[in-house]
């Protein structure tokens, strides 16, 4: 038994686990007698359909069966999205009884009565389409492949959580019918499980943290916590009906699965809301931090609420045009899912008129607007349910006033003022209401929880942030920079008191005296001139090349943002394509506005572009616009030139926090003061959110964080000199970095090299954020750890699957420096190399043998054999022995200090010539690579070559490799029958060639070994 831990192991547990604790049937794949080409397990597939629709005749039965397996032509998604509205809904078919056509719905699946259905796991489930694979795991649902689960070792260094992603991807392009069937994909190394879709990218797979709907201690997920809380035989039909639906983006559809936050706090909705509906008709409060999904939770739950209370009427209220339209498009790109087509409320008679013709269904979007029009009752139906977003208490007062103001001719009037919740329930008596939050409801707010109720279910930041769901936003001052005296601060300090204040008519009117008094200050041309040139040096030096290099400003104006975006213009004219203002346009504007401005159309053509990753659209001026509900992932940075307090200004710098590849946090660039309002709006946060994320200012966390790392970075490269990187040529600075990525890696120093790694990539990430504080000398010796981190990192990652290639070493390290937030910098190594690296070029492995780095020269040697070895290893059974156990053997000796740099070097750069030998030698006899492996098993006894021709052995080999070509049989190596069937026709063609000669009966085995290493790798996975 081996002393690793394999991830053949892995596989078992987790099959055990489904065995024996999540009562799942097991069985093996090349134990089962079916159609390698069908994806599907035909015969329970059957079977499950005849039980689970006793009712219906078989020509239905078959008829189903038929549409299953018969889709029209098209892209993947699309047939997977029919596929998954069979799964969900059933197949409707059409057949005849007694002459006469009949329709009606055959049911995949039974949802309510669990145990009626087959649960099956499976591995070593092979499938034949563009080539032969063999996924690690695949649950069965009634037959059909669902589930796909791909592991990896856990005691493998060189694979991981990312290699079974790949591998997934792989699959989609080799065995694309196997996916047509497929509900969630899983990704496992023991430490990290996530789930995901077929459209899903790496970084939106998701860990499930939960067996119970429990959120405690889920920093971390273990994997059985992640199969037991996902695939428990209810929960796993749940989320298939209720938790999967596709989303269509233009040209687009994405398929989203639900993570676990989503779902439990949905099935808690549900509860609260199903008891709102016989008590006070209050749902309660949804709170999940902004970004976490909240839109598409809202879309799982209007979903679940038609069954789970019979089709009610659903209302969902938004407090502003622009975010009814974004709600309301969320919702139509999911309407199949919903099953309905939601619709927009154009007036309040429109709205009258929608629930008036209806007692049941229909989703309706609308504004709160629509309801002050006037106080009369609507409908005063039970089954309804008002989802309203954003709730909060500036739009959801239920007090009415009676306030004396002044009317035309001067005379006093009383004028009775209503709050908006109250006309709402006014309009709709007997209606539920849930409210549905990205920020929390201040404590002293009464009036949104005597509307809503309480929270139904908590997602915080600091939980999203631990979940990959969102990244955390950070903070940084330029106030100073502008030169702003103190007393346009107090200024501003004012204003904040005023916004924050309850917004009595006479504090409004005061107001507008003071906005009035901003707008001179704020749109003070030379105060404009000094925050477009601080601006542009920050987003030039800082921002640009990170990520996309999206980036948004937030006017204090409308007029201020014109002159922003003219001011850039100016000062770069040909940015044209790159900048543009996006905000409302009103009746009285310049005439010279409308045409940036423009029209609906021109904005969501710009929505667009700035949403289109590789579009030359990167800085969006915004005033209102565009600040919630918009999301861009890629968008990491955001100006802040506008006073903002509360949920108003949590949702405004939520924009920056969405995930997107390796982004490290969303960075918010103050220039009006905003710390204080900050740590107001944070009051009403979570403890740890307040712990967490109460001071986020740059300054105070990712800068001391850079300034650590740096020191800790120095310190590893203590004796080591690299004063040439920051003041020599690119060839000093190259040689520089390789001497460095020499000194790191020597074997005395692995501890060290493991540490540097780990410190460098926290030196790289606090950097991205704190870049502008850091000044240009301590760059470059960011930029030069970076580049060692990188160089090193590929140099010795083992995987053989992950070769350094020459594009790779050879980028320009002036790159590097232009951008030292980027790691896709590496050095020039081998100048004169114009070529990939080869094992086969002589020139080459000289140059690797002058090196003065000699750990260096250790490093790219061993990756480079290793590769060459892994490929022998899977194909040729006798070279593979020698060339592996000559290379153990050296590195075992230079790892013990037996034999110095320059010695190992010559050993296997002795080695690296008997591989390039023996490669040439398959040439030089006409042999093909997989001929070559033939011939040296048969000719591995020596003294063979005594007792035949040479003709006679290649003819042997060509006849042999095309024998195993014609017959090869799946899963032969697994099957008795297959392999003893293959053995004979080995045996027979030996005999007629008279091999082997009398005595040498061992020859036979080699030949056999290497007969089913071939049939293993051409059946590889």
């Amino acid at each position: 038994m081996g002393v690793n831990y394999t991830e053949a192991d892995y596989e078992n547990s987790v099959i055990e686990l489904f065995r024996d604790k999540l009562g799942y049937e097991y069985i093996y794949g090349p134990d089962i007698e079916r159609d390698f080409y069908s994806p599907i397990y035909d015969s329970i597939l059957e079977e499950s359909l005849y039980s689970l629709n006793r009712n219906l005749p078989s020509d239905a039965i078959q008829d189903a069966m038929y549409k299953l397996k018969n889709f029209e032509n098209g892209e993947l998604v699309q047939k997977n999205s029919v596929f998954m509205d069979y799964l969900q809904n059933g197949i409707p078919v059409r057949y005849f009884v007694d002459g006469e056509e009949h329709s009606s719905i055959v049911y995949l699946v039974d949802y309510k009565n669990p145990d009626n259905n087959s649960f099956i796991i499976a591995n070593q489930w092979t499938f034949i389409e563009n080539s032969n694979k063999r996924p690690d795991i695949i649950l069965f649902l009634n037959g059909i492949p669902v589930v796909l689960v791909e592991l990896k070792s856990p005691s493998r260094e060189e694979t991981d959580a990312s290699d079974a992603y790949r591998q997934l991807r792989n699959y989609m392009r080799e065995i694309p019918s196997m996916f047509i069937y497929n509900a969630i994909c899983v990704m496992s190394d023991q430490l990290t499980s996530k789930a995901g879709t077929i459209t899903s990218g790496e970084d939106r797979f998701m860990e499930w943290k939960t067996k119970d709907g429990n959120y405690e201690n889920t920093q971390y997920a273990q994997f059985d916590t992640f199969f037991e809380g996902m695939f428990q035989k209810e929960r796993l039909l749940d989320i298939i009906k209720n938790f999967i639906c596709f989303s269509n983006e233009g040209v687009n559809r994405f398929k989203i699965l639900a993570g676990y936050h989503q779902y439990f706090a949905v099935r808690k909705a549900i509860v609260s809301t199903k008891n709102a509906t016989v008590t006070d008709g209050k749902g309660g409060v949804f709170w999940h931090t902004q970004g976490s999904g909240k839109s598409l939770s809202m879309v799982f739950y209007a979903h679940l609420l038609q069954e789970a209370l019979e089709s009610p009427t659903i209302v969902v209220l938004t407090d502003r045009n622009d975010l009814d339209n974004q709600l309301y498009g969320q919702f139509a790109k999911c309407k199949d899912f919903l099953r309905q087509e939601p619709i927009q409320a154009e007036s309040r008679n429109h709205l009258k008129t929608l629930l008036d013709g209806r007692q049941a269904n229909g989703i309706i979007f609308t504004t709160m607007q629509k309801f002050e029009e006037s106080f009369d009752c609507l409908s005063d139906r039970r089954n309804i349910v008002v989802m309203a977003d954003e709730a909060h208490r500036g739009q959801y007062g239920l007090a009415e006033k009676i306030k004396i103001t002044k009317n035309e001719k001067g005379e006093d009037v009383a004028k009775r003022v209503v709050g908006t919740a109250r006309i709402i329930r006014n309009s709709l008596p007997n209606a539920t209401y849930i409210g549905f939050t990205g920020t929390p409801i201040s404590s002293a707010d009464r009036s949104t929880r005597e509307v809503f109720g309480d929270y139904i279910d908590i997602y915080d930041m600091t939980q999203a942030v631990e979940d990959g769901a969102t990244r955390p936003v950070y903070y940084e001052s330029r106030v100073i920079k502008l030169n702003l005296d103190e007393k346009t601060l107090s200024k501003i300090d004012e204003e904040y008191d005023i916004m924050a204040a309850n917004a009595d008519p006479e504090v409004i009117e005061k107001s507008k005296k003071e906005l009035g008094r901003m707008e001179a200050v704020l749109g003070n041309d030379q105060t404009i001139n000094s925050l477009v040139s601080d601006i542009l040096d920050h987003y030039e030096n800082n921002r640009q090349n990170l990520l996309t290099g999206k980036a948004m400003i937030v006017a204090y104006s409308r007029p201020i943002a014109m002159k922003i975006y003219k001011k850039i213009l100016e000062l770069r004219p040909n940015w044209t394509e790159k900048v543009a203002v996006v905000m409302t346009s009103g009746n009285n504007d310049p005439e010279e506005w409308r045409e940036i401005i423009g029209n609906k159309h021109h904005k969501d053509e710009l929505a667009k572009k700035f949403k289109d990753n590789n579009s030359p659209l990167k800085i969006a001026i915004v005033v209102d616009m565009w600040l919630t509900g918009f999301d861009v992932p890629s968008l990491a940075t955001m100006y802040v030139y506008k006073p903002m307090s509360g949920h108003n200004l949590m949702q405004a710098i939520a924009r920056v926090n969405r995930v997107f590849r390796d982004k490290e946090g969303g960075l918010v660039v103050d220039y009006v003061g905003i710390a204080s309002a900050l740590k107001q709006a944070m009051n009403d946060y979570t403890t740890r959110d307040k712990k967490n994320y109460g001071d986020t200012d740059v300054a105070k966390v990712a800068y001391p964080k850079f300034l650590e790392k740096l020191s800790v970075c120095k310190d590893l490269f203590y004796g080591y000199d690299y004063s040439k990187f920051m003041t020599g040529t690119d060839l000093e600075r190259a040689k520089t970095i390789s001497g460095a990525v020499n000194f790191i890696i020597d074997r005395e120093k692995t501890d060290e090299k493991d540490t540097f790694l780990k410190e460098a990539l926290m030196l790289h990430q606090s950097l991205s954020l704190c870049s502008s504080m850091v000044d240009e000398t301590m760059r470059f010796e960011a930029a030069f750890f970076e580049s060692v981190r990188v160089l090193t990192m590929r140099l010795t990652n083992t995987g053989v699957d992950k070769k350094i290639s020459l594009p790779e070493m050879n980028a320009r390290i002036n790159e590097l420096l232009k951008q030292s937030i980027k790691s896709d910098g590496v050095i020039n190594l081998f100048s004169d190399v114009k070529e990939e690296f080869s094992l086969f070029d002589s020139k080459f492995l000289q140059e690797v043998a002058n090196m003065k780095e000699k750990n260096l020269a250790v490093e790219v040697l061993k990756k480079l054999i290793s590769e060459q070895v892994s490929v022998y290893r899977r194909t040729n059974v006798v070279k593979s022995e020698k060339f592996s156990e000559i290379m153990k053997r050296s590195l075992n000796a230079y790892l013990n200090g037996m034999l110095t740099n320059e010695e190992v070097i010559e050993e296997m750069l002795n080695l690296a010539k008997q591989i390039a030998a023996a490669n040439k030698e398959g040439k030089e006899l006409g042999l093909t690579a997989d001929e070559l492996a033939f011939y040296d098993a048969l000719t591995k006894p020596r003294a063979i070559k005594d007792f035949y021709e040479n003709e006679e052995l290649i003819a042997i080999t060509k006849e042999l490799t095309e024998t195993l070509r014609k017959n090869k049989t799946i899963d032969w190596q697994q099957r008795k029958s297959a392999r003893a069937k293959m053995r004979m026709h080995i045996k027979k063609l030996l005999k007629k060639h008279k091999y082997p000669p009398e005595g040498m009966e061992d020859a036979v085995q080699t030949v056999m070994t290497q007969c089913e290493l071939w049939t293993d790798n051409v059946m590889e996975v």
